[in-house]
């Protein structure tokens, strides 16, 4: 797939200027094929800055395939087609973030879309590049804090943000300069919101009906982020560092009285070279190292710390052509130690280690392309025990997955593409020895250290086509797994030491391995046309996910439903508007203790104005969305916070952006 990053918003001082080593994004493909074989979306420019929103998760819904899981207005995580969690691998910059949000569903993703130049998002698994826990999907956030090209002159970009449901207060600037073969990046943001508005409902907390409120309880939130970094380029290519800063405080909707204070370190190192002899013509090699803390305060008082220390090591080669074969060969490191003190700790204090090899061959077939790989992976799981967690214990799998693709046209504009994969997931450090009362889910969870790895087979079939501004994809996929590790209920309640109780306990949910399927389509399609004095660009998505737990015949939980978003944009000399109808239809198909979620249908109108303020480039939007005030809940969110958590009420938000 052709994602350079000459396709992403770069600010201003990031010049074209010529650079020996090609740079690549290698999300889905390191060897810049012009087709994909696997579905991606590509958010940068204008549309990004509309589109941004709180989380990374509020910022890519309605995305063909993509929902949140909508943990309240703060905390809210990417799902793609029906895989959340670990199952998908939130990326920055290419590389692991190193936290601790695939947890649970109130730990926030340290990633600020307010930074971010480009956000990539591969649809389907991606476990030959970044391992087991990339089978449901890849995003990933650049912010070009390493410069990818020198740069020429000093310049950047400054927004501004306020309005919307939760009443934001945004801002952020970037800053880059340089000179002859090295570049400069400095970059800020802040943002501070109110407890989120919504249309008038009664929360239920804990199955009872509370007082009836127009209001997200415990839903506003202080957000900084800061990076310093800088590029230096040299005749076979450049290297780069750079360090950031990211803090947030916000509050938990499930819990009153709970706040949450997070905060990331992180030292980023990236290097690129051109070889002139051997056997390879380019390496990459990336290296990252983070400090992790999140603590819930109950009141003014401490109960929960979760930390982790981490890092990560990747290394590509690009080799030369051998007769027909263009491939990349690879190696990725990572060490994670995880802890967590309290009395509401629920997962022994962890180490997690792995080590994978991969490579990826490409080849033309008459006209088109045809790709395979394989990744050959190691993960050691390491619990200290202590306490209720018992004693200490180790749990190693050797994983492999491999995939297979092709792309090829069809007529002038048409083309079709088909992927399999076979995957292979090491169960995470919390589905292997979690034992206690996760506040966040109001339920007893208990791992199971006996379980295997994880097994699926995936297919993606899509047809496409493309004249001009015009496109549309038609797509299917279907994943079936052999071993599918599930938090199912065990239909008791328990107290907090695990015992169970006839009354005035907690659900108690297991980690079991079962059998699961899941299939869906996806469509997208798009023209333009002139008209009136006006250019007009209609456009259209839907989607729909079915997943079944095959051991149960039931439905699997948090599954998007039926969803069509029809769009008009109506652009004139420097103005753009734009209508936009999302409908999501009823989920009654959830599994024994969900409930189901009522459909509903959201009007959002936005307008847009190109200008020069000082002698340089701006934009100013303005948007309302939800204009009819629809009452509206999440399906993917999980049952115990999604009657505390409607969707926003109608909200009127407005920016300025100015690149310089």
């Amino acid at each position: 797939m052709a994602l350079a990053c000459a396709a992403l918003s770069q600010p201003a001082a990031a010049q074209s200027a010529p650079t020996p080593v090609e740079r690549i994004v290698i999300t889905g493909n390191p060897l810049g094929s012009e087709r994909s074989t696997q579905p991606v979306s590509v958010l940068a420019g204008d549309e990004l800055v509309l589109r941004r929103g709180g989380t990374l998760g509020d910022t890519l819904d309605t995305l063909p395939g993509v929902s949140q899981t909508g943990f309240g207005p703060n905390a809210s995580r990417p799902v793609i087609r029906g895989l959340d969690g670990d199952r998908l691998r939130v990326l920055d910059n290419s590389g692991s973030t190193l936290d601790a949000s695939a947890l649970s569903y109130d730990h926030a993703v340290p990633l600020d879309p307010l930074v971010a130049t480009g956000i990539e998002v591969l649809r389907g698994p991606a476990a030959l590049l970044y391992g087991g826990n990339a089978v449901g999907g890849v995003v990933n956030v650049l912010d070009n804090r390493i410069p990818a090209a020198p740069v020429t002159r000093t310049g950047g970009s400054a927004e501004l943000r306020l309005g919307g449901a939760a009443a934001e207060r945004g801002a952020a600037a970037v800053l880059e300069t340089g000179g002859a073969g090295w570049a400069l990046h400095l970059d800020a943001a802040a943002r501070n919101t109110d407890d989120l508005d919504v249309p008038e409902h009664t929360p239920v907390a804990d199955g009872e009906a509370l007082a009836r409120t127009d209001e997200v309880r415990n839903s506003a939130a202080r957000t900084r982020s800061a990076a310093l970094g800088g590029s230096w380029f040299f005749a076979g290519g450049r290297v780069g560092l750079a360090l950031d800063h990211y803090d947030s405080e916000y509050g938990v909707v499930a819990e009153p009285d709970v706040t949450i204070l997070m905060r990331r370190n992180q030292l980023r190192a990236e290097g690129e070279w051109r070889l002139d002899g051997g056997p390879f013509s380019n390496l990459k090699l990336q290296a990252r190292g983070a400090d992790y803390e999140h603590r819930e305060m109950e009141g003014s008082e401490v109960g929960t710390v979760f930390s982790s220390r981490g890092g990560e090591l990747r290394a590509e080669a690009r080799h030369r052509a051998l007769g027909p074969l263009r491939g990349v060969v690879g190696v990725q490191a990572e060490s994670f130690d995880f802890s967590a003190l309290g009395e509401e700790a629920f997962v022994p204090d962890t180490t997690t280690r792995r080590l994978g090899l991969f490579v990826l061959e490409e080849t033309d077939l008459g006209p088109g392309t045809v790709s395979a790989g394989a990744r050959v992976e190691r993960a050691d799981v390491d619990s200290d025990g202590g306490g209720r967690f018992g004693d200490a214990r180790s749990r190693g799998f050797t994983l492999f997955s491999a995939s297979l693709g092709t792309t090829m046209p069809l007529a002038p504009g048409w083309n079709v593409s088909a992927h399999l994969a076979s995957t292979e997931r090491a169960p995470t450090y919390f589905e292997l020895y979690a034992d206690g009362v996760h506040a966040a889910t109001g339920a007893y969870e208990r791992g199971d250290p006996t379980l295997d790895a994880e097994r699926g087979v995936s297919a993606d079939l899509a047809l496409q086509w493309k004249s001009g501004a015009s496109s549309l994809r038609a797509g299917v996929f279907a994943t079936r797994f052999s071993r599918f590790i599930s938090l199912d209920s065990a239909g008791v309640s328990v107290d907090e030491d695990g015992e169970v109780v006839t009354e005035d306990g907690v659900p108690l949910y297991r980690f079991d391995a079962v059998r699961a399927r899941l299939y869906g389509a996806e469509f997208e399609a798009r023209t333009t046309l002139d008209a009136a004095g006006w250019r007009w660009t209609p456009s259209a998505s839907a989607d729909f996910t079915r997943a079944t737990n095959t051991t149960t015949d039931e439905a699997l939980p948090r599954i998007a439903p039926r969803r069509t978003t029809l769009a008009l944009a109506a652009s004139r000399a420097d103005w753009t508007l734009r209508a936009e109808l999302r409908h999501a239809g009823r989920q009654n198909r959830v599994p024994t203790g969900d409930s189901t979620t009522a459909g509903y249908t959201l009007l959002n109108l936005a307008a847009s104005y190109r200008f020069t303020l000082g002698g340089q480039d701006a934009l100013w939007y303005l948007k309302l969305d939800n204009a009819t005030d629809r009452l509206a809940y999440n399906a993917t969110a999980i049952e115990t916070i999604r009657g505390l958590s409607p969707l926003p009420g109608r909200a009127l938000a407005t920016g300025l952006r100015l690149d310089f």
